[in-house]
C-alpha cells in the first residue's frame, strides 16, 4: 500500500507540472548565400547554426534567445539554402521562449561552423552573415548572406607581453594535419634590468575554451596593470596557455579523442617557453593557477606531473569527483536527466540555491549546435568533457557517456573515464602520489557553486583529510553563499605564489 501511495504521489506531481504543449514554429523561411568574397575560404560539409533574438543593438550570435541547426546536404558556395525554422529536421534551442509565441519582430544571423580544428561556433575560421528582421508569422521570408570569416586571435602589443606559437610535432602526428601549440606572456616589471634571470613562472588555464588571448584582458585593466609595475608586486613569469581543441575544450591533457595534451605541453610548448624566458628547470618554481575548467586542469596537471609542478592553485574545479559529476554518480545512476527521485536533474543554480537548468536542457542544447546531431562534437561543455574523458568510438568520434535522447548512462562508458577522476585516480596511488604531493596542492570553491562543483571537491576534500603515509597537507577552503569562481583574484593567486617561491 506504501508503494502505491508514493507511486500515485509521484505520478500526481509529474501531471501537475507537466510541460505545457510544444511551441508550433511558423513557416519562417531564411535565405542563405555566401558572398563573393569568403567563397574561396567556404568549407563544404559544416553546420547552418542560426541565431535568434530580440535585442535590436546586438548581433544574434552574441546574444541569441533561440538557435537552429542543420547539416545542409551537398550545399557548395556557389548555391543558396532556404532554411524553413519549421522544418523538422532542423533542430533547435529553447523552444519555449515566451517571443516565439507572438508575431513580434526578431533578429537572425548565421555562422556557418566549417573549422574542423576548433569544436566551437563563434570562432577564428568560421564564417557568419549578415542580420536581418523578421516577423514569426507564416510565409516570412529573410535573407541573410555569409559574407564575413571571423578572424584569428590577435595578442595585445606591450613590451612586457611574449607570444609563443609552435608546431605541435605530437599533435600534427596524431591528427595528421598540422596542429599548433600557443600561448602568451606577461613579464615581470623588473625583467629587463635582470638579462638572465630564472624567475618563478606561473601557467594560467584558462575557464571552458578559453584562449591564449587571456593577456589581453590583464593588459587592458589599468588596476592589474598598475599593480603589476608597482615595487611591491611579485615578480612572476605569468604565462597564459591556450585550451582550443577539435572537440571542444583539451584539458590539457592525454586523451584518447584529443591525442597526447599533457604530452604535448609538458614536452614541447613548455620547454620552448621556458628557453625563451631563461627559466631554469631546475629552480622548483614552476606553479599553475586556474578557475572553472581551469582549475580541474592545474589540479589534474599536478596530480599526473607531481614532480614536473611545484604547486597548484585551483579555484572552483570543474568535478574532480565523478560519484558527483554535478549530483549525478555516473556510475551508478540509470539517469543523467532524472534524479533517483524522478525530478529534472539540475545542471546550474543561483548562489541562492534555485535551479535555473537543467542537465537535459543543457544535453539538448549542445545537440543543436554539433555535426552529429548529438553533442558529441558540440565544442561546448559536455562535448568536451565527453572527448576529454571517453573513449574514441569506431566511427573515429567520441563515444558518448550520456544517451543525447534518453540521458541514459552508459555505465562501460563510465567505467573508462575513472582514469580522469581524480579522487580515485588518487585513491589508486596515493602511497606513490602522496609524498609528491605534499605542499603543493590548494583549492578554494563556493558551497553555493553555480554548477554544483562544489559538491566534488566536499568529498575530494573528506577523503584527503583521512589520509596516512603521508598524511595530506593540502590546503582546500570552501565558502558559504559563494558562487562558481566568486573568489577567483590573479593578484591574491600570485601573491600566494610568490610566497611559496621565497620559501623554496
Amino acid at each position: 500500500m506504501k508503494t502505491l501511495l508514493i507511486f500515485a504521489f509521484v505520478l500526481s506531481q509529474s501531471l501537475l507540472f507537466a510541460n505545457p504543449a510544444p511551441v508550433q514554429l511558423p513557416h519562417v523561411k531564411v535565405k542563405i548565400t555566401v558572398s563573393d568574397e569568403v567563397r574561396s575560404s567556404f568549407v563544404k560539409g559544416g553546420r547552418i547554426l542560426l541565431y535568434v533574438g530580440t535585442n535590436s543593438h546586438k548581433e544574434p550570435r552574441n546574444s541569441s534567445e533561440f538557435v537552429m541547426g542543420i547539416n545542409p546536404k551537398d550545399w557548395n558556395s556557389s548555391q543558396s539554402f532556404e532554411l524553413d525554422i519549421a522544418s523538422p529536421s532542423v533542430m533547435h534551442t529553447n523552444i519555449e521562449a515566451d517571443f516565439l509565441k507572438t508575431t513580434k519582430k526578431v533578429y537572425c544571423q548565421v555562422i556557418y561552423k566549417q573549422n574542423v580544428d576548433d569544436g566551437q561556433a563563434n570562432i577564428p575560421g568560421n564564417i557568419y552573415s549578415t542580420v536581418d528582421s523578421v516577423s514569426l508569422v507564416n510565409g516570412a521570408h529573410a535573407t541573410l548572406k555569409l559574407k564575413t570569416i571571423i578572424p584569428p586571435f590577435e595578442i595585445v602589443e606591450h613590451k612586457f607581453v611574449k607570444t609563443v606559437i609552435i608546431k605541435s610535432k605530437l599533435l600534427s602526428d596524431f591528427w595528421k594535419r598540422p596542429r599548433e601549440l600557443k600561448a602568451s606572456i606577461l613579464l615581470p616589471a623588473s625583467y629587463y634590468d635582470n638579462p638572465g634571470k630564472s624567475y618563478p613562472i606561473c601557467y594560467r588555464v584558462p575557464g571552458i575554451n578559453g584562449r591564449y588571448d587571456g593577456v589581453n584582458g590583464m593588459v587592458k585593466n589599468k588596476d592589474f596593470m598598475d599593480w603589476w609595475f608597482a615595487k611591491e608586486t611579485p615578480q612572476i613569469i605569468y604565462v597564459f596557455v591556450d585550451s582550443q581543441g577539435p572537440y571542444g575544450d583539451s584539458y590539457q591533457v592525454d586523451s584518447e579523442n584529443n591525442g597526447p595534451c599533457g604530452q604535448a605541453l609538458t614536452e614541447e610548448l613548455i620547454p620552448e617557453i621556458e628557453k625563451q624566458v631563461h627559466y631554469n628547470k631546475d629552480s622548483g618554481k614552476r606553479f599553475l593557477a586556474g578557475a572553472s575548467t581551469g582549475g580541474w586542469v592545474v589540479l589534474g596537471l599536478q596530480i599526473f606531473y607531481p614532480d614536473f609542478f611545484n604547486g597548484t592553485w585551483s579555484y572552483s574545479p570543474d568535478p574532480v569527483d565523478f560519484e558527483h559529476y554535478g549530483l549525478i554518480d555516473i556510475y551508478h545512476d540509470e539517469s543523467a536527466f532524472y534524479n533517483r527521485f524522478g525530478y529534472l536533474q539540475p545542471e546550474s543554480r543561483t548562489i541562492y540555491d534555485e535551479p535555473r537548468g537543467s542537465m537535459k536542457e543543457a544535453i539538448e542544447d549542445e545537440n543543436v549546435i554539433s555535426q552529429t546531431n548529438t553533442y558529441a562534437i558540440s565544442g561546448n561543455q559536455f562535448g568536451s568533457y565527453n572527448a576529454v574523458f571517453g573513449p574514441r568510438g569506431k566511427d573515429g568520434l567520441p563515444t558518448l557517456m550520456i544517451d543525447p535522447i534518453t540521458g541514459k548512462i552508459d555505465h562501460a562508458i563510465a567505467k573508462q573515464w575513472e582514469k580522469y577522476d581524480l579522487k580515485k585516480v588518487l585513491q589508486k596511488n596515493w602511497s606513490v602520489l602522496g609524498p609528491k604531493l605534499q605542499g603543493k596542492i590548494w583549492i578554494w570553491s563556493g558551497d553555493s557553486d553555480g554548477l554544483y562543483s562544489n559538491v566534488a571537491t566536499r568529498f575530494l576534500k573528506i577523503y584527503l583529510d583521512k589520509t596516512e603515509n603521508p598524511k595530506s597537507d593540502a590546503k582546500i577552503s570552501f565558502t558559504a553563499m559563494a558562487g562558481h569562481c566568486a573568489e577567483w583574484s590573479d593578484k591574491a593567486v600570485l601573491n600566494m605564489i610568490a610566497e611559496k617561491a621565497s620559501r623554496h
